[in-house]
């Protein structure tokens, strides 16, 4: 069947990516490893490169169910910080494979996926009334941080690396965009326009029109 077939390529080019790297990903390779003929590969996948997006769509829905397993954390801080341990597990788990995931070129569903969910639950420290930046500068710098922390520390022999580099990065980042306070316990009106403007669509006495505007400037007093 064309999907066992594909599965066993994908299976067996991981296999051989986390073992040799990407050289090692070679179509002669992975048709052995598989037990497929060179032609299927180019049939299902097209070509090499073809096979290693493949490789990447596959590696990031693993990532996706291991970071979805857990009911979210009531904290949303928290939240965000398992999030970051979690991205950093995997890397140091997956060398080959998160540096592949990260400097493939083109859009990746698994990667949209992923940022959808780092939306999501940034967007719950801004209802808390936590968040002092807007939302899509916060996920951005989430996002940079934690890639940033994990390649840095792949790069270094395992007993040379510091995990408490990621735990500074992390803090760093989560003090920036936070106020780690409710903003009724906080001067200043950035933090309060931020938590106003995460629940704007939930505001029900507003047409849209109305929305928009205030949407408008509820940015522009965060920015």
């Amino acid at each position: 069947m064309p999907d066992d077939a594909r599965a066993r390529i994908i299976t067996a080019a991981l296999d051989l990516l986390a073992n040799g790297g990407p050289d090692a990903v070679s179509t002669r390779a992975v048709s052995a490893a598989a037990g497929v003929q060179p032609p299927t590969i180019y049939r299902l996948f097209g070509d090499k490169d073809g096979l290693l997006d493949a490789i990447t769509v596959q590696g990031y829905a693993d990532y996706l169910e291991a970071k979805t397993a857990q009911p979210p954390a009531e904290d949303p801080l928290e939240e965000l910080r398992r999030g970051w341990d979690q991205h950093l597990e995997f890397g140091l788990a997956n060398p080959a494979l998160y540096r592949l995931m990260t400097t493939r070129p083109g859009p990746s569903p698994a990667l949209e996926k992923a940022m959808e969910i780092l939306a999501t639950r940034v967007s719950r420290v801004a209802e808390a009334g936590r968040l002092r930046v807007p939302e899509p500068l916060a996920a951005a710098l989430i996002h940079a941080a934690g890639s940033g922390a994990t390649l840095s520390l792949i790069s270094m022999p395992p007993d040379s690396r510091d995990l408490a580099v990621s735990v500074a990065a992390r803090e760093a980042v989560l003090a920036a965009i936070s106020t780690d306070r409710p903003v009724s316990r906080t001067p200043g009106p950035a933090a309060a326009a931020t938590a106003l403007r995460a629940v704007l669509p939930q505001v029900s006495g507003l047409s849209e029109a109305e929305k928009a505007l205030m949407g408008e400037w509820l940015d522009r007093i965060t920015d």
